[in-house]
């Protein structure tokens, strides 16, 4: 099969080489994190043809004797002599046991680039920001954003196209898979899923209680985008005849967010300026996940997958995103990077006055200049005459917009 481009990534890890940094991809299975190695290992042979290339997948069967620091050690510095111009790109590098050792070594010894990939962030936070600690940059590889989806799926821009966009989520993997063939795609998320519960999770973290966690999974996929404390959970659970602790939830979603499965979004008080500790809100990494867990039909659910869609949007763009609290209400986004700043609502439709008031008024309330969208599935989008300087757009538009150029 070939390579479709992800041009952002290649472009940032071409800008990153050779500044005495190691280079980790990092993110949820299935994303396309080898894929995107794969691909910069085809731009390194092109713009750097002197140079020795050494690529590493620990999935294929030809690196099968790779299995400790010492063999991995061993095997690259046979192949890239020192001194020269070298490239080292890792697949799945945790596979190999102690392989920070081996990395460790060779940052010190100036031997080569290293790029490397690996599918679970507690391998990278505890190990790697331990024993490597200023040592290397961790560059996340996120699913397809919706224009990547397009030119993946061969489509053109449209409502169909979004929704289906919607519906499936934005795994590579899709691929194969035509748009009407849902049940085979319900299987393929089906197994994506299991792979990261299994691997990332129950085999990890040697959880025991397995149908409970699926539970609190399933719970926290129908609950995104609603302040979740973990005392309602427990609650939740205790409803319905599970006996379960708040240190176990504790847990449990901790265990999602160091798989990239679902990540835990801030509150930020907007007035006072700061962060607050509890009842964050819930996304999945990829909403097509997060659709397998609650059935693929969307009523009633749809403005729930819409939020998941714009956060991560934002997040591919780089900005910091937090839920804003207002004292006459909630802001669904503050997106963050640098002086740069954007306060976001979000929508199905605006099909009634009380609504309309509510999205528009929340931001109206917010006495400052940064930008304010207020993003929605409208078939007429355009400007409201009583919140002047608050843009109403459709999510196509949306997703399609670069808010960094």
């Amino acid at each position: 099969m070939n390579l479709i481009p992800r041009t952002e990534y290649t472009k940032k890890l071409a800008g990153l080489i050779n500044r005495g940094m190691m280079l980790i991809l990092v993110g949820q299975r299935r994303v396309g994190k080898s894929k995107v190695l794969e691909l910069f290992k085809d731009w390194l042979r092109i713009n750097r043809p002197e140079a020795n290339i050494l690529y590493i997948n620990k999935e294929f069967q030809e690196f099968r004797d790779i299995v400790t620091s010492e063999q991995l050690y061993d095997y690259v510095t046979a192949r890239l002599p020192k001194g020269s111009e070298n490239y080292l790109l890792v697949d799945e590098v945790q596979e190999i046991e102690n392989y920070e050792n081996a990395l460790r070594s060779f940052h010190a010894e100036d031997r080569c680039q290293v790029i490397a990939t690996g599918s679970n962030a507690y391998i990278f936070s505890s190990e790697l920001g331990t024993r490597l600690s200023g040592r290397y940059i961790e560059i996340k590889v996120y699913n397809l954003s919706y224009q990547e989806f397009l030119r993946f799926h061969n489509m053109e821009d449209s409502d169909e196209a979004l929704m289906h966009y919607l519906r499936i989520g934005g795994l590579p993997g899709l691929l194969a898979f035509k748009p009407e063939e849902y049940s085979q795609i319900n299987d393929y998320m089906e197994g994506v899923y299991n792979t990261i519960l299994v691997k990332d999770i129950i085999r990890r973290e040697k959880v025991r209680t397995v149908t409970q966690l699926g539970n609190v999974i399933r719970f926290a996929a129908d609950n995104i985008g609603k302040p979740m404390s973990i005392v309602n959970i427990v609650r939740y659970m205790t409803s319905k005849g599970e006996k379960i602790s708040e240190e176990t939830v504790s847990n449990y979603l901790r265990y999602l967010k160091d798989a990239f499965l679902a990540i835990p979004v801030e509150r930020f008080d907007i007035h006072g300026k700061m962060l607050l500790e509890s009842n964050n809100k819930l996304y999945f990494s990829d909403h097509g996940i997060r659709n397998y867990l609650c059935g693929s039909d969307l009523r009633g659910g749809i403005e729930k997958v819409m939020e998941n869609v714009v956060w991560n949007h934002l997040r591919r763009q780089g900005f910091d995103v937090t839920v804003g609290l207002l004292r006459i209400g909630e802001i669904d986004f503050v997106a963050t990077k640098g002086e740069k700043r954007m306060y976001i609502q979000v929508a199905y439709l605006l099909a009634s006055d009380e609504t309309v008031k509510r999205e528009f008024g929340n931001l109206a309330a917010i006495k400052d200049n940064y930008p304010k969208y207020v993003v929605s599935m409208d078939p007429l989008c355009g400007g409201f005459g009583d919140y002047p300087g608050i843009r109403h757009v459709h999510l196509r538009d949306f997703l399609k917009t670069d808010f960094l150029n």
